[in-house]
């Protein structure tokens, strides 16, 4: 069942800009566009809506507003030009706060963070799914985050590896992907290279192995990546760092 998202923005060219990229993720879906909150109210009495892209400046009733008159609110991403209201929004729960303008990478990272929410309720039809979007090929294309294997680095793009699927070239950036993913799966071994912590299958204090495949850690990531042991004072050295 696709996410039936609305928009809420006085202002036509940001409609047109979340439009396009809301139609650009199979799984969304726009139901409404309304140009003020009351707009917004009368639609949301009628129409099950499960996201909302909220502007927070508008006429009479701004967006923060509008949140806290409803009981039992949809999931909401706010868009705004200010970035004055980011602590309020987070108070009211806001799944993510786009300063615009918006690209294209901020807005699929936050609604990624929306579809996790989305599919960990626990509803019948829900599963125990965990995948993120990525632009690639002139679509969005879903991945499993359990296929995943390791996430290469190149200049202007990188390289997801996957087990029993062909590698998907994405032209992001490694920080991009680095925020998409949730910390406690995939870490930042290199600047080159996140590992999903699930496919190691050996490592020392200086490279990973996953399956036959061995990947440097990077000395600035060395701490971090040992945390994920309580006894590691006796690892060997291992390579050096590449």
């Amino acid at each position: 069942m696709a996410c039936r998202c609305i928009i809420v923005d006085d202002e036509p060219p940001a409609i047109k800009v979340l439009k396009k990229f809301i139609e650009s993720v199979p799984q969304l879906e726009v139901s409404g566009t309304c140009k003020n909150a009351f707009e917004a109210l009368n639609l949301l009495s009628k129409e099950r809506v499960d996201l909302i892209f909220l502007d927070i400046h508008m006429p009479k009733l701004i967006g923060t507003e509008l949140l806290r008159t409803l009981s039992h609110p949809p999931k909401v991403i706010f868009t705004t030009a200010h970035k004055d209201f980011a602590i309020e929004a987070f108070e009211l729960d806001a799944v993510d706060y786009l300063l615009k303008p918006i690209s294209f990478e901020r807005f699929l990272k936050a609604v990624n963070k929306a579809l996790q929410l989305n599919y960990s309720l626990p509803e019948p039809a829900a599963s125990a799914v965990s995948f993120v979007y990525f632009r690639a090929d002139r679509k969005m294309i879903k991945v499993f985050l359990k296929d995943i294997q390791y996430i290469e680095s190149f200049k202007d793009y990188v390289v997801i590896h996957m087990e029993d699927a062909p590698e998907l070239r994405v032209k992001i950036t490694l920080n991009h992907v680095e925020e998409m993913l949730p910390g406690n799966q995939f870490l930042r071994i290199h600047r080159s290279y996140i590992v999903s912590v699930d496919k190691i299958t050996a490592f020392t204090k200086t490279d990973v192995e996953i399956g036959r495949i061995e990947l440097p850690i990077g000395k600035s990531f060395t701490n971090a990546f040992l945390k994920l042991t309580p006894n590691n004072s006796n690892l060997p050295d291992g390579v050096a760092e590449r």
